[in-house]
């Protein structure tokens, strides 16, 4: 009796996602190094340090990712190290990059670019950061020299890494920097960032009318932890619009859907040649009339969730072929997963996620969704902010301490899919065998 096999697009762009504060070692010239000095801001007083060592050796992990088939890698480039103070420039550091992109290509692997992923130069931060009145204009500077020096070797590009995580962790629950608790800067900085995403695409297009120039927004969902109950439904509501539509709405419709106010929302619009998704998990959330800090949201997950690792929340793959289809009826764009992953340090749910979740994908595609590729977080297990090295993403296992790797079995797994370009009921067998009546009835 023949089986199923779930086979994916011939060009379709099977990746990793990295970031550069989180792997390359030593940026001490920006927010996140100096919030990582003061005690107690990340779990158990770790710090980024050497982290994978990228930015001395970014090749031996290269050489990873050529080996496990990969098509694509997403990285990002690190303001503070390329603009040390305002107006000047560092060759030394544009000519890594350049050979980091380089060798990329080298190894057939496409790069994808993010221009800012969560950090930003001490100088900027010190000016007032994204709440100063000429934010957009630094940004955008810094932007017009990376892609001129650079935009030869780069037609794949993101502007700017979850917006609205940037601002919720930094302004409301005070776990990024700067530490605050103020729901009127939040608002604040998330605007200035989705201007400065528009004005980055504008000048990308300016100077290179080839660029493919998009935005990775992190979609979480907000379902009801009562279905039945009212106040649960109506916060889950509240919770979706200050935390998905607030962006969402205004690159949609240029309308601002803000905690603060509505309006319109100039210039936003068709700034968008691709929309990433970031999804990862979602929330079970109760009203909660003590929890103002979450908008009178408690998360409570149901009896049935799967947790994961460092409280990090729960397994659901369903919520993948969720977002594809909110994102691709919103927009009418083509679509990238930019991130997806678990954190699973022993490996014990990560190949059973991966299948589940890439057959989501896989079963809202066939619905004719333009989803273009995919890019699980992450490659290498690395420093993962306020949680330090206490969540291991990675495919590969690497020991912080001496920066010794290992491949783990899911990793052998996803290149697997990658050669095969498809899951297969031989891979279901080997991997997660547990799954084949659910996935081959």
């Amino acid at each position: 009796m023949p089986e199923a096999i779930f086979h994916f697009p011939p060009d379709f762009l099977w990746g990793v996602a990295t970031a550069a504060h989180q792997v390359e070692g030593y940026n001490q010239n920006n927010q996140w190094w100096e919030w990582e000095q003061r005690p107690g801001t990340i779990k158990r007083n770790h710090r980024s340090e050497a982290a994978c060592d990228w930015w001395r050796n970014a090749e031996q992990d290269f050489n990873l990712a050529a080996s496990l088939g990969l098509k694509s890698l997403r990285l990002s480039v690190e303001w503070s190290r390329i603009e040390p103070e305002p107006g000047q420039f560092d060759a030394t550091a544009l000519a890594r990059y350049r050979e980091m992109l380089s060798a990329l290509r080298a190894r057939n692997i496409i790069p994808m670019v993010t221009l800012h992923h969560f950090t930003d130069p001490l100088w900027f931060t010190q000016r007032g950061g994204w709440l100063a009145p000429d934010a957009i204009a630094h940004f955008t500077r810094f932007v017009e020299e990376v892609v001129t020096r650079l935009g030869d070797l780069v037609t794949l590009w993101c502007t700017i890494n979850e917006p609205n995580v940037y601002a919720y962790m930094g302004y409301v629950a005070g776990i990024f920097p700067p530490g605050e608790h103020d729901l009127v800067k939040a608002t604040a900085v998330l605007r200035t960032l989705l201007r400065a995403h528009a004005a980055a695409y504008r000048t990308l297009h300016r100077l290179q009318p080839e660029a493919q120039v998009g935005l990775a927004h992190n979609l979480r969902f907000f379902d009801p932890a009562h279905p039945g109950r009212l106040q649960d439904k109506l916060i889950t509501r509240l919770l979706d619009s200050a935390y998905n539509e607030s962006v969402l709405t205004p690159l949609a419709s240029g309308f601002w859907r803000l905690p603060t106010g509505w309006g319109p929302a100039w210039g936003l619009r068709n700034t968008l040649d691709w929309i990433g998704i970031n999804y990862y998990t979602r929330s079970e959330i109760a009203f909660d009339w003590h929890a103002r800090e979450t908008l009178f949201g408690r998360e409570m997950p149901g009896p049935q969730a799967e947790p994961l690792d460092g409280g990090y929340g729960q397994l659901y793959p369903k919520g993948m072929a969720r977002a594809v289809a909110r994102i691709a009826r919103r927009f009418r764009k083509p679509i990238y997963i930019t991130e997806n992953g678990i954190p699973d340090a022993d490996d014990d749910q990560r190949p059973r996620a991966l299948i589940l979740h890439l057959h989501q994908l896989w079963r809202i595609m066939q619905e004719n969704f333009p989803v273009r590729g995919y890019y699980h977080w992450t490659l290498v297990d690395n420093f993962e902010w306020a949680e330090g090295w206490t969540l291991r993403f990675g495919l590969v296992e690497m020991d912080p301490f001496t920066g010794e790797r290992a491949m783990r079995p899911s990793a052998n797994l996803y290149a697997s899919i990658v050669r095969a370009n498809a899951i297969t009921p031989e891979l279901i067998d080997a991997y997660t065998p547990e799954l084949r009546s659910t996935l081959l009835p």
